[in-house]
């Protein structure tokens, strides 16, 4: 498969299946994840565990810390491809699926998941959190990290010619490792290279976004292409809100669907519901930073998709975009949720 040069690419979106005009990602959900394995890998076995899930036990496999192989993994391409159709079938068009390095990403059965649902599927690259890295990538310097995220964007990722739309979800943890912080560096000369948006999951750590801004800062980042995930479980106070949205930075509020104010990996903290999602929207939008915003579901446990009883894949266009509609949004507004700034983010520049 010959290397795409960053001429052929600028204008233009890639999905799993190829470029596109960026006027066909329509719709689109900004982080999601239809084939995974989030299992911790000291807990992974192989073969893997083959029982099924006890939905009798749906509330406590929804909110527990436990790592239950059945509930953290979803290897299969079908139910991945019926995920996808349901988001067709509700409108959607786009799906940005950030099953990266560490998570075991099938590029192959994303690109069979998005012929066959019709659904455009855009694929992240780069490595998790340190936890799930391959220890071989302490050894690895920042350029060769680099140039991988390079080639997964204009070769194919991950041994297939199935090339990746976007950079990340690079991965942090607290304590900040050195790793993570070398694989953001490394995300940032691959942005530089590409011309591809970057997006990344932050550490659990109320201040940790801020010291992305800083370091991204320092690497040269475009801050006005990248994405700080998550700040629904990470922000809860304005200040720091407002600052990040200040420095132009992309705000990702992607946990819609999770109502609970229980959150099992950081059970200190009060998650909002949808409605909590939206003040806080609201108050971004209302001091001018509107393009800054996107949204998702970041669905990674089994329970959490609609044919095991979750909220799944379509639940922002079946309960939350008409949430909007009553609590005041404007077309307009989201339309540059849901179509304008992920469009702007996808297309290479």
């Amino acid at each position: 498969m010959p290397r795409l040069s960053r001429d052929q690419m600028r204008g233009k979106a890639q999905t799993v299946l190829g470029l596109i005009d960026p006027s066909e990602l329509g719709s689109t959900l900004m982080h999601e994840h239809l084939i995974w394995n989030i299992t911790p890998p000291s807990l992974r076995s192989d073969p893997p565990p083959t029982e099924d899930l006890d939905l009798f036990r749906w509330w406590d496999l929804q909110t527990s810390t436990l790592k239950e192989y059945r509930n953290t993994t979803q290897l299969d391409v079908g139910a991945a491809t019926r995920a996808a159709a349901e988001v067709v079938q509700h409108g959607g068009r786009t799906i940005v699926e950030l099953t990266i390095g560490g998570l075991m990403p099938d590029p192959g059965g994303l690109a069979k998941a998005s012929r066959d649902s019709g659904a455009q599927i855009v694929m992240g690259c780069g490595h998790y959190v340190h936890d799930y890295q391959d220890p071989a990538n302490e050894h690895r310097s920042v350029e060769e990290l680099a140039q991988e995220m390079v080639d997964q964007v204009q070769l194919g990722a991950w041994g297939t010619d199935v090339r990746a739309g976007l950079l990340g979800e690079i991965g942090c943890q607290w304590p900040w490792t050195d790793l993570e912080k070398k694989m953001l560096h490394a995300a940032c000369l691959a942005q530089q290279e590409t011309g591809a948006a970057l997006t990344i999951h932050p550490a659990r750590h109320e201040d940790h976004p801020w010291m992305l801004v800083e370091l991204l800062r320092e690497h040269g980042a475009d801050l006005s292409r990248t994405i700080i995930d998550h700040i629904d479980r990470t922000i809860f106070d304005d200040d720091r809100l407002f600052r990040l949205a200040d420095a132009g930075v992309i705000l990702e509020w992607d946990l819609f669907g999770q109502e609970s104010c229980y959150y099992a990996p950081n059970i200190d903290i009060d998650m909002p519901n949808d409605a909590g999602r939206l003040r806080d929207i609201r108050k971004v939008i209302d001091r001018g930073h509107g393009d800054q915003v996107v949204i998702s579901h970041d669905i990674c446990h089994v329970v959490q998709m609609s044919e095991w009883g979750g909220h799944g894949y379509a639940h922002i266009y079946k309960k939350v975009i008409p949430l909007m509609r009553r609590r005041g949004y404007t077309e307009a507004e989201i339309d540059a949720i849901m179509v304008g700034t992920p469009r702007r983010l996808l297309t290479f520049i």
